[in-house]
């Protein structure tokens, strides 16, 4: 007998109904609920008390103070510490993700070291302590066979390193590039002593030549927190804004005006701007006032200038005219990108604010005391600041210097980060023991033949004083938030253990007991500072300075023109030089930068047409270094005969949110010599086009 459809209707319905209210499948369902929940990686919530506590965060590129809240002890987000004087409350894109990233996939958990096949083993910490220290007692007192970079400019921690450099006989302790380096050889050429610093707060008009203020340039958080009280959102305007680069990036486009100015012609465009104002009087009580006057009045003419960097000697006269008529103006010369500037972009800067008197007045530019050493073998912050790595590893590239037998990289990632990255991972290729300290498995520490995790920022004690660009003498500290969730160890004790058995005395048993040091050698209250109180010094060294105008005769020179200049930049949510893209962030990353795994670059319609491309062509980029793949985005806020390109891109380490995505900016970097002073440059870098 067949089944008609309303018969099968009532059937199935009757079934439904029936299995509702039999208690067998809701009995199946609580069981299989309860079972589920007993599985190990199902998320737990974390019940208990709210808590907040100081610390200090080093993912960007400079520190950040911050305020972390916790519940039954987890941190679940990062604030920024509005009682702290360093980054008055403000909080970077990658800080701000701080507490997540101490669950990041790409954290190393314990210490390793390399076995067959470039594989790691896991080792423990006495068995890492002594494979280092048999390396290191191999090499103690012989010149040229350690070499140390650290990527921490403003922790005790690199006095430490120094000190401990100087105990096993070498020179060789460096800073990771930046522009506290260019200011520090360019201090030295002019005579000062201490480290340059500049008073945004009190100033009314502020000159951004090339300084990334906004992105790249000294304490960025600080900055922009600075730009937002002296102009507040329906309030009145106390400060001026002008920025001179070579696109229209984030610190352009928040200025008043823009004035184009190609990469690396920095130094010309501020002596142009000089020229005008000794034109109109302003002169200087400096001993080389005259070589300085006739230096710029013979080669900086306004024709001459304008030829060199395109800006037309109106443009350069109303400059000079409001600066000269401001009441504290403020002239900042840095890289678009935060390092690879030269000393004479520094030098020719701080000669307008010379001619301007405003050196080492409210508002101007000071010239900071160095805060006392906490180790007394330690190289001081301007010595360690002025040392070249870039140039050392070139030299180490082209065998002009021998490699290191063993290389210690904290907080750092070189292989990743320096200019013309293939050829510096070559050079650091050669040496035959590679140590990182990092806390994560980056691009360095992929490569090392020892693995010895440094603690994330929430996990550790720490520091961090004067930033480069603030204006004032500082120092903040903080105290581990939480206890390590892996098997990490801070490197500041990991090398006072090493030292002592190698009959290195540096002083010290443990990081707190240097950093307590620091602090109470400041006139700085530790328990202020692990709450999160800076100390803030108002001491300052003496502000007489010479033009350095021999330097600058040497080392400033008229571009070619014609070339394809490559203009890069940083910007925080896609990382730093010893951050990837946080994976939080990889929503916030512009589709004109990176779609998929093709990065962007870009170029002026008029740029575009010259190079027979089009918006989303694809195009090769190569430098002296290397080659890069990228796609085109016209952009008219991009000078012509020039290419921005983002940096931060590229990684062939850490995890799947940052691996593999786009290309690394950094391989096409072109090093030179600046004349003159003899450092490492690559803000000139030009690129040929396919």
């Amino acid at each position: 007998m067949g089944i008609d459809r309303r018969t099968f209707i009532q059937l199935v319905t009757g079934g439904v109904v029936g299995s509702l209210f039999t208690p067998v499948i809701w009995k199946s369902l609580d069981d299989a609920a309860i079972w589920s929940q007993n599985w190990s990686w199902i998320p737990r919530l974390k019940y208990g008390q709210i808590t907040e506590h100081a610390t200090i965060s080093k993912f960007g590129p400079s520190p950040c103070s911050l305020m972390v809240k916790s519940v039954a002890g987890s941190p679940y987000v990062a604030k920024g510490n509005a009682e702290n004087e360093m980054s008055k409350g403000g909080v970077d894109a990658i800080s701000a993700g701080g507490a997540q990233l101490l669950y990041s996939p790409s954290r190393v958990k314990g210490p390793m070291k390399k076995v067959a096949d470039g594989k790691y083993e896991s080792i423990s910490w006495d068995d890492a302590e002594k494979m280092l220290s048999e390396k290191l007692s191999a090499v103690k007192g012989q010149a040229g066979k350690l070499a140390i970079v650290s990527g921490d400019a403003t922790g005790t921690s690199s006095e430490v390193l120094s000190a401990f450099a100087a105990g096993m006989g070498s020179k060789d302790c460096y800073l990771m590039p930046g522009d506290e380096q260019a200011a520090a050889v360019a201090l030295e050429n002019m005579g000062g002593s201490g480290q340059i610093g500049y008073d945004l707060d009190n100033s009314d008009f502020v000159l951004l030549v090339g300084a990334d203020a906004m992105n790249s340039w000294g304490s960025v958080v600080r900055n922009q927190r600075v730009y937002a009280d002296k102009r507040p959102t329906g309030g009145d305007i106390e400060s001026v804004y002008v920025y001179a680069g070579p696109f229209l990036n984030s610190t352009a486009a928040i200025s008043d005006k823009w004035v184009p100015v190609a990469p690396g012609t920095g130094s010309i465009f501020s002596l142009g701007l000089a020229y005008h104002m000794l034109n109109a009087g302003a002169s200087a009580s400096v001993a080389d006032f005259a070589d300085f006057k006739t230096l710029v009045m013979s080669r900086f003419t306004p024709d001459k200038v304008e030829k060199a960097i395109g800006v037309a000697p109106g443009v350069m006269a109303g400059l000079a005219k409001q600066l000269m008529s401001a009441s504290a103006p403020l002239v900042i010369s840095g890289s678009e990108f935060g390092q690879g500037a030269g000393a004479v972009d520094i030098i020719a800067a701080s000669a307008l604010n010379m001619l301007l008197g405003r050196v080492g007045e409210q508002g101007g530019m000071k010239l900071l005391a160095d805060l006392p050493l906490a180790v007394d073998a330690a190289a001081s912050r301007a010595e360690l600041s002025s040392r070249d790595f870039a140039g050392y590893l070139a030299a180490v590239a082209t065998d002009k210097v021998k490699a290191p037998e063993v290389m210690m990289a904290y907080e750092a990632n070189p292989v990743y980060a320096m200019p013309q990255a293939t050829t510096m991972a070559a050079a650091i290729a050669k040496v035959p023991f590679l140590v990182s300290f990092s806390t994560w498995m980056d691009e360095t520490a992929s490569i090392a033949d020892l693995i010895m995790p440094n603690p994330h920022s929430f996990e550790r004690f720490d520091d961090a004083q004067t930033p480069y660009g603030v204006g004032t003498t500082m120092l903040s500290a903080c105290a581990p938030v939480i206890e390590p969730l892996y098997n990490g160890k801070s490197t500041v004790d990991v090398i006072l253990s090493v030292a002592s058995g190698l009959g290195i005395d540096l002083g010290y048993e443990s990081v707190e007991a240097v950093l307590q040091a620091k602090a109470e050698k400041a006139g700085a209250d530790w328990d202020s500072l692990v709450e999160g109180v800076a100390y803030v010094s108002d001491s300052t060294e003496s502000d007489s300075l010479k033009f350095a105008a021999s330097v600058l005769s040497k080392a400033v020179t008229m571009p070619k023109g014609g070339e394809i200049a490559l203009a890069p930049y940083a910007k925080l949510n896609v990382g730093s030089s010893t951050m990837a893209i946080p994976p939080l962030n990889c929503v916030t990353v512009s589709k004109f930068e990176l779609q998929g795994k093709d990065l962007f670059v870009q170029i002026n319609g008029k740029t575009a047409k010259k190079l027979n491309a089009s918006e989303g062509s694809t195009v090769k980029l190569s430098g002296a270094g290397g080659e890069c793949v990228a796609r085109v985005h016209i952009n008219e806020g991009v000078m012509n005969d020039v290419i921005a390109a983002p940096l931060g891109f590229g990684h062939t380490a850490w995890d799947e949110f940052s691996r593999g995505k786009g290309d690394n900016i950094a391989k096409i970097l072109t090093v030179g010599t600046e004349p003159g002073t003899g450092m490492a440059v690559w803000t000139s870098s030009f690129v040929s086009v396919a």
